[in-house]
């Protein structure tokens, strides 16, 4: 088989699985509409706030619909009848996204007893809507963050931290939402789809403590670097995140598995014998690589095309000041240890956020081959080199591997398929 038309096949399963996403469709068919309230106000944030919103306030009658935002990243925003659309900034926050944050309380705060506030929660949430506690700056906030990222912390250990410096996060927001109902429906971008986790919980009791919050910071080594002001907060706080939370409701509308499962039909009907991998895949980048290859070349095939499909959440621990991101590093290690251990075949691997954006840069990740590393050669890249740095965006980009999607409008975390023809 041509190794393009491998790669064409990896492109149509992986926007399958984006596809399976679409928040618009999702709130279509997941929204029930409450004629009993006086009022339905709507709060979306996050990568899909605005299709989200959309959906919704397509299907409010004019008399009964509120006040309505969207809070989504620079990419997203899109202009929408009758709703404020705020952009804000992703992966770190913003101070668009901090007056967003305040804007949202103000709506929460006034929803009377007898309305309805619809909140749309999509991933990327935490970074677009932040609300500091009083005692710590924005600044000082956004300096967490950046720890957080850089030191292979998971998202559910980053999000952990943030429910505690937030006064949106980890049911807080459904706390002022009361005593007006509120309704979430909620599109998953963690793997396991808990929803005290998907955009830190900002409508779901949360169980986690101060102290686990202080104990993730210092197990990652980061605890002597965080802000003094943080480690005051979390070390003196009296009242911990709401445990019980009343009036609320939280429907899971999207997750990965859905996107993981409709791109393994995808792979099914393009001829493809398919083997889910190892779901949901977590673990450092480079060596879930270098373990995808290992499992591939151990694996004993009987058909021709066969697809190794499967989806999560990676993490890298950044060692040099390289671009990229855990799909487009993951992609660059791929092909790294696919040439170590001397994978045959044609082969395809694709790497991809379903949000089109991997880490802070413009790809949505990295597909690559046997012929990646040469075409970089080529180029004069030194593949181990920019590896070590974290410099996967310009790796690929020189071996014009690069996985470019633009601002999907959704978010599922990410999509991993080995294509392989064995004759």
């Amino acid at each position: 088989m041509n190794i393009e038309i491998l790669r064409q096949n990896a492109h149509q399963i992986f926007h399958a699985g984006i596809a399976a996403a679409n928040p618009y469709e999702a709130v279509k068919q997941h929204f029930v509409l409450d004629e009993n309230c006086s009022k339905i106000h709507i709060i979306a944030f996050g990568k899909a706030a605005c299709s989200m919103a959309n959906a919704a306030q397509e299907l409010i009658p004019a008399n009964l619909l509120g006040e309505a935002i969207a809070v989504t990243n620079y990419e997203n925003v899109v202009d929408i009848e009758n709703i404020e659309v705020i952009g804000a900034s992703h992966p770190l926050p913003d101070s668009a996204g901090f007056s967003a944050a305040k804007r949202i309380a103000k709506i929460a705060k006034n929803a009377k007893f007898d309305e309805l506030v619809l909140v749309l929660i999509s991933g990327g949430g935490s970074a677009l809507i932040p609300y500091p506690v009083d005692s710590i700056s924005l600044d000082e906030k956004i300096a967490t963050t950046n720890l957080l990222l850089s030191c292979g912390a998971t998202i559910h250990e980053i999000n952990c931290i943030r429910k505690h410096l937030s006064q949106l996060k980890g049911g807080d927001l459904a706390k002022i939402i009361s005593p007006a109902k509120c309704h979430a429906l909620i599109l998953s971008d963690v793997l396991g789809d808990d929803l005290s986790v998907i955009a830190s919980g900002t409508t779901v009791a949360d169980k986690s403590t101060f102290a686990e919050a202080i104990a993730i910071l210092k197990s990652k080594n980061v605890w002597h670097d965080a802000p003094q002001s943080v480690k005051n907060y979390l070390e003196k706080a009296i009242s911990e995140t709401p445990k019980v939370i009343e009036n609320v409701t939280n429907t899971l509308i999207g997750s990965n598995e859905m996107s993981v499962e409709t791109a393994v039909k995808a792979a099914q009907l393009l001829g493809y014998e398919v083997i889910r991998y190892d779901y949901p895949l977590c673990g450092e980048a480079r060596e879930v690589a270098e373990e995808f290859v290992l499992a591939a070349k151990n694996t004993r095939f009987e058909n021709e095309k066969i697809a190794l499909i499967t989806g999560g959440e990676t993490t890298v621990t950044l060692r040099g000041n390289g671009k990229g991101g855990r799909n487009q590093e993951m992609a660059f290690a791929f092909a790294i240890a696919a040439e170590k251990h001397g994978l045959t075949n044609e082969w395809v691997f694709l790497s991809g956020g379903t949000d089109g954006i991997d880490g802070v840069s413009p790809a949505a990740g990295g597909i690559v081959d046997a012929g990646t590393l040469q075409r970089m050669k080529n180029a004069g890249v030194n593949p181990a080199e920019l590896l070590e740095n974290n410099d996967s965006y310009h790796a690929l980009k020189s071996s014009h591997d690069l996985l470019m999607t633009g601002a999907t409008g959704t978010n599922v975390a990410d999509l991993q398929i080995l294509l392989i023809h064995t004759k």
